[in-house]
């Protein structure tokens, strides 16, 4: 197999697992990233003769042509991450998630596959009662969900695309999140032992990590089939409250308090659950538990150790 896959982002938490993952089915990668966090989540793949890495931004046109040229499919990862990340800096979220975005489609030829993963946080506000599918109006309440959803219009109008509808993601990553909330609760679990929850019935779905990655592939080795539609991307046993995750959790982590907060709110209103029966009709449906996960967390907190902001 000597298919190129450009990935965009490649050092970032999706991209440090993926990139493995398309090692390990055959794949030649070349990874994108501008290390804007000065992480090394990928010094694991230099040996790997299939992987090249390159420094730069996914928003410079000179790069990204030479780069875009040479790769068979492309997986754009690079991006302002979360609601908060974006809120932080308006205009790089803007430039990042919808304007490279823009570049790699105006610079990249039908020919090339592109496998897009977006967020389902683009259907906002729901009843938590609902199940959303793929044709489900997008309601995004944040700006990360807005340029998301504008960069998937844009992808989806475009010949030979995919995208995915990532649920909200947990595992571990050598370039780690604790903001995700799977990853969040149970890391509070082991450091702080309580968490105080606001709107506690507010229901979300989850994906492990590495079935992302498997979903990819998938994608690529089912193109054809799969070209042209938006596909949400979760797991069906895990439309859970944030009651629920909490509760889930304290059954590993026994010792931990919980606070169920009557009075106050949450600035994350999103609150859905999601229907993954489009991406099962195309042979996928992701297969790492909620348990699997929370195993796999206080596995990798043990390995942490002391923050250089704490004494212990």
């Amino acid at each position: 197999m000597n298919e190129k896959i450009l990935v965009t982002g490649a050092a970032g938490y999706l991209g440090s697992i993926i990139c493995e993952h398309l090692l390990d089915a055959g794949y030649q990668v070349i990874a994108l990233d501008n290390l804007i966090y000065d992480q090394n989540s990928l010094f694991h793949l230099c040996a790997h003769p299939k992987f090249n890495f390159v420094i730069g931004d996914a928003r410079d046109e000179e790069i990204m042509s030479n780069l875009v040229k040479d790769a068979d499919i492309i997986i754009p990862l690079a991006a302002i991450v979360g609601a908060p990340a974006c809120k932080k800096d308006p205009w790089l979220a803007k430039s990042v998630n919808y304007e490279a975005v823009q570049l790699l489609l105006r610079l990249r030829i039908p020919q090339q596959l592109i496998v897009y993963p977006t967020t389902n946080s683009g259907y906002g506000t729901k009843s938590g009662e609902t199940y959303c599918t793929e044709d489900t109006p997008l309601e995004p309440i944040s700006l990360y969900g807005k340029t998301k959803v504008e960069a998937e219009l844009a992808v989806l109008e475009a010949p030979n695309t995919i995208t995915l509808r990532l649920a909200t993601v947990f595992g571990m990553s050598p370039r780690m999140r604790l903001d995700l909330l799977v990853n969040h609760f149970v890391y509070a679990a082991v450091t702080e032992g309580y968490l105080v929850i606001f709107e506690k019935d507010f229901k979300r779905n989850y994906i492990h990590i590495r079935d992302v990655a498997d979903c990819m592939i998938h994608g690529i080795k089912n193109a054809e089939k799969m070209v042209g539609r938006p596909y949400n991307a979760g797991l069906d046993a895990a439309n859970l409250s944030k009651e629920e995750l909490a509760l889930k959790v304290k059954e590993y982590v026994p010792n931990f308090y919980l606070h169920f907060a009557p009075i106050g709110s949450d600035p994350d209103k999103r609150n859905y659950i999601v229907s993954n029966q489009r991406l099962r009709e195309v042979g996928f449906e992701a297969k790492r538990n909620l348990d699997e996960g929370i195993q796999e967390l206080l596995k990798g907190y043990r390995m942490l150790g002391r923050t250089k902001f704490k004494n212990i």
